[in-house]
């Protein structure tokens, strides 16, 4: 991953759906309360992922999450259940930010010179609002971030070779991010969410994309393959 060399004071990691409590549909490692899963389960694997990566479970701050491009700025970890909001970003050491996913984009974004992170979530509607581009600016303004300086990882999820969309859709999508193939037309997520980043300053070189996708790959939870699943989670804290 591109962190990697931030590794002594930068904690990151993707989940997958292996390693939890939950039962059937949501097994194993479902992170959501959100999604009809047992409660405890949830919180039992919540504290399993903070006790084996050495965070405290307190410190965790989570999104509800709206597909829409609302941004907060964490300054401590008083209120860790944030509303209505797909974009976290601190400055602030030893406060982890979770952004959850099951085939929407988990990015997420380090700023190794200011050392300022970020996690985003970002679906069809939150590229659309270019949710990824305004949590670029929102760094430089709230951090003074230069964007050429932020580094960036999009987690595992649904590729254009899954992400089937209807001419309604299509119609209202650069066509660049559109794939024909017969009669049916595909969606190319990252694409789109890259060149929104690349507008605002941020480095082709500084971007890594997984080529992972969720709906083909069933170590990952898929709410288009699976309709009724859990979600899996991107993590980023500041160790020191």
């Amino acid at each position: 991953m591109i962190f990697e060399k931030y590794k002594e004071k930068l904690f990151f990691k993707i989940t997958n759906r292996f390693g939890g409590v939950s039962q059937i549909p949501y097994d194993s490692l479902n992170l959501a309360l959100h999604v009809g899963d047992n409660p405890i389960n949830v919180l039992k694997n919540r504290s399993l992922l903070a006790r084996e990566n050495g965070f405290y479970i307190d410190n965790l701050i989570f999104m509800e999450q709206s597909h829409g491009d609302n941004i907060q700025v964490i300054k401590d970890s008083s209120i860790n259940h944030i509303k209505n909001c797909d974009s976290l970003i601190t400055d602030v050491k030893n406060i982890p930010l979770m952004v959850m996913v099951a085939d929407c984009i988990p990015i997420l974004l380090y700023d190794p010179v200011k050392n300022v992170i970020s996690v985003v979530h970002s679906g069809r509607n939150g590229s659309f609002k270019e949710i990824v581009k305004k949590t670029v600016l929102k760094m430089i303004e709230e951090f003074g971030v230069d964007a050429s300086d932020i580094l960036v990882y999009f987690g595992p999820s649904i590729n254009k070779c899954c992400y089937e969309i209807g001419k309604e859709i299509a119609d209202i999508v650069k066509k660049s991010y559109i794939e024909r193939r017969g009669s049916k037309l595909y969606l190319d997520l990252q694409s789109m969410n890259k060149d929104q980043l690349l507008s605002v300053g941020v480095s082709k070189d500084n971007i890594e994309i997984s080529s992972t996708c969720t709906c083909c790959n069933k170590d990952y939870f898929s709410y288009r393959r699976e309709g009724v699943t859990g979600r899996f989670v991107g993590i980023l804290w500041i160790k020191k």
